[in-house]
């Protein structure tokens, strides 16, 4: 009964999704026509870049604390 829920649950988001995709969706058309969606597609990369960029500094500065950590010991 465990596994059966979450594959149940699992094909009716599948099934949900896919008969929502095959709406038309005009604002996309319209900012597609009019050049603006690769505007959209440039600010979400720049803010995805930058988010990596930032766990990645985090990651660095949090394992050189750890090693001092272990020195220290």
């Amino acid at each position: 009964m465990k596994i059966k829920l979450p594959i149940l649950l699992f094909v009716l988001m599948l099934l949900t999704s896919l008969s929502f995709g095959q709406s038309d969706v005009e604002m996309a058309d319209v900012m597609r026509s009019n050049g603006k969606i690769y505007v959209v597609v440039a600010v979400a990369a720049v803010v995805m870049l930058s988010i990596i960029i930032y766990l990645i500094t985090i990651d660095r500065k949090v394992s050189a604390i750890e090693k001092k950590l272990k020195l220290k010991d």
